[in-house]
């Protein structure tokens, strides 16, 4: 059974992981209206992956006789200078999501909550990836700039397919 500090926190996170689909559904946009259909892909998988991660949260909270709760989805932003920049923002909004899932695995730890705890590593997992990921990309951006090359590499995320992690 959750406790009601936790089961908060985990609502009050299952609402961010749906907000943190939308900055992507947003950048995917903003791609697609620049004419980078690959890199728009990119970002309606990281998309799908959000949302994926929201509703994992949200089973988890309901299996363990939580109540869940889903709170308003701030509007993100809309446009960007280049890729880079929204790259960038991509890399800042995930590690405050790894800052927030930490900050979870600390309320559980202190609650002595070992099921939330354990059920919280998966996620501490996959934000090394999440991160590492866009770094990736942001690397690849300051190679290639702003010039032609930017059209291979839209061509290269645009193979970017979501797959469920097995047993989710």
């Amino acid at each position: 059974m959750l406790g009601k500090k936790m089961e908060k926190a985990l609502n009050d996170q299952i609402t961010w992981e749906f907000y943190s689909g939308y900055v992507y559904l947003s950048m995917s946009a903003w791609f697609q209206s620049q004419g980078l259909p690959g890199f728009a892909n990119w970002m309606e998988v990281q998309n799908q992956e959000e949302v994926f991660h929201a509703t994992k949260m949200f089973r988890y909270v309901l299996e363990s006789g939580g109540t869940v709760e889903l709170g308003a989805i701030a509007k993100p932003k809309a446009a960007w200078k280049k890729p880079l920049d929204a790259f960038q923002d991509a890399l800042a909004h995930e590690q405050g999501v790894t800052a927030r899932i930490n900050a979870l695995v600390d309320l559980a730890q202190k609650e002595k909550d070992h099921a939330t705890n354990n059920f919280l590593q998966w996620f501490v997992s996959e934000q090394v990836e999440e991160e590492a990921g866009v770094s990736d990309i942001i690397s690849k951006l300051k190679l290639v700039g702003d010039g032609g090359a930017l059209f291979m590499l839209d061509k290269d995320l645009s193979t970017r397919v979501f797959t469920p992690p097995v047993g989710a």
